[in-house]
């Protein structure tokens, strides 16, 4: 499967906000969007108008990259909400905030989401406690993620477990610090999820 290489910073510039694609440096002056406020490229300063469907795919664009998912992949996480019950918008956010990558990054043991999905899949996570090393894997209700006991003496994992301590780990999540590890005991709802998402604006893109 094809995936984005190039400069991070770029994507947060082009979508015009922070989506924290490396970590803590998003939050200093380093920042490429808080150093430079336009869209990359030789016209970049000059888009400013932007239309109902620009609004929309530009929402589509945010959340895909924030998540680090593939458009395919990102369109079948949107054929699977709308076939749920509830909310579609919602069950779209919270089917993203269940994969493996993200529940890694949301336990503290990656300092983001491309870091995390680097360690799943060098096998460094369990999942009930059987190698996984998936990143898109859907976790549900009762599952049970954990660094895996040979990689506990890894000095990048020790490094990590340190941030585990002082991570803000949501509600949904069920925290085991001495273990490193994690249970979901429910699934994510809108107001676990603090990032600004207008996912209405997703749903009226893919309903055309």
């Amino acid at each position: 499967m094809a995936r984005y290489t190039g400069p991070s910073c770029k994507l947060c510039r082009r979508e015009g906000k922070k989506l924290f694609l490396k970590g803590d440096r998003c939050l200093t002056d380093k920042c490429a969007v808080a150093r430079r406020t336009t869209a990359p490229g030789q016209h970049g300063a000059g888009r400013k108008n932007v239309k109902e469907y620009g609004l929309q795919l530009r929402e589509k664009q945010s959340a895909r990259r924030y998540y680090g998912v593939q458009e395919n992949q990102f369109k079948s996480y949107y054929v699977k909400a709308d076939k749920k019950e509830g909310v579609t918008g919602e069950n779209l956010l919270s089917i993203l905030e269940t994969r493996f990558d993200n529940i890694v990054y949301r336990m503290g043991l990656a300092a983001s989401r491309k870091e995390a999905r680097q360690l799943v899949r060098h096998a460094h996570f369990t999942l009930n406690g059987k190698k996984a090393d998936i990143p898109s894997i859907i976790c549900k209700v009762g599952d049970v993620i954990a660094v895996k006991d040979g990689s506990k003496s890894s000095e990048k994992i020790k490094a990590l477990a340190e941030q585990m301590g002082t991570a803000v780990i949501p509600q949904w999540l069920e925290a085991d610090r001495e273990n490193l590890s994690a249970k979901v005991v429910a699934l994510p709802k809108r107001e676990d999820i603090d990032f600004p998402f207008e996912e209405q604006l997703i749903v009226e893109l893919y309903s055309k």
